[in-house]
């Protein structure tokens, strides 16, 4: 995997925020509260790979961990770049 991000945790809620909000909004996604984290993750991941804004992992490497990162990752680039998590 890929060395880990400085607040990747906070900076994947941020993801899920994002991208949940927009697809709920675009009425891609119903969310219920018994959804578990992990659905929502691979959720989001899917949704991205769907929509082309990131690249899919290759198949060997598909696990929750690296759609962790990989979300992570994504927001970095949609972040401004003096937020707070960026720092």
């Amino acid at each position: 995997m890929a060395k880990k991000l400085k607040n990747e945790k906070a900076l994947l809620a941020e993801a899920l925020r994002i991208i949940l909000d927009d697809a709920v909004q675009r009425g891609v996604v119903e969310l219920e509260p018994t959804d578990s984290h992990d659905l929502k993750i691979e959720f989001a991941y899917r949704l991205l790979i769907h929509d082309k804004a990131i690249a899919p992992l290759p198949a060997d490497k598909i696990s929750l961990p690296n759609m962790r990162h990989r979300l992570a990752m994504w927001v970095t680039h949609k972040l401004p770049p003096d937020h707070d998590l960026l720092k």
